[in-house]
């Protein structure tokens, strides 16, 4: 499975940038995906996460009411809006898909694939 995220780029504080990313090689629908990112000098974080089916979504207290992960399986693809953002936001953004559906779905051990990671850089 090959994961590419996209999207990535400066923006101001409190704009929005909708990052994306396109799977291949598997079968995208089965997996549930999530998102992490990491800021320099810090671990790689949880963000937010969809289950396969897309009913079912999670995020972190830090994003929470301000992104938003959805997916379209036709076109293997997994987004994440995100809205207000501030400096705190500024990592490199990686996806990420777990085939087991795992209920650790914060923990980045729970994901098999990862994409190569986008830059968000928010200016104050």
């Amino acid at each position: 499975v090959q994961l590419q995220a996209s999207g990535g780029g400066l923006v101001q504080a409190g704009g929005s940038l909708r990052l994306s990313c396109a799977a291949s090689g598997g079968t995208f629908s089965r997996y549930a995906m999530g998102w992490f990112r990491q800021a320099p000098g810090r671990e790689r974080e949880f963000v937010a996460a969809i289950s396969w089916s897309g009913a079912s979504t999670y995020y972190a207290d830090s994003v929470k009411g301000r992104f938003t992960i959805s997916r379209d399986d036709a076109k293997n693809t997994v987004y994440l809006q995100m809205n207000s953002l501030n400096s705190e936001d500024t990592a490199v953004y990686y996806c990420a898909a777990d085939p087991w559906g795992s209920s650790q779905r914060t923990l980045a051990k729970s994901y098999d694939y990862w994409g190569q990671g986008t830059q968000v850089t928010v200016s104050s």
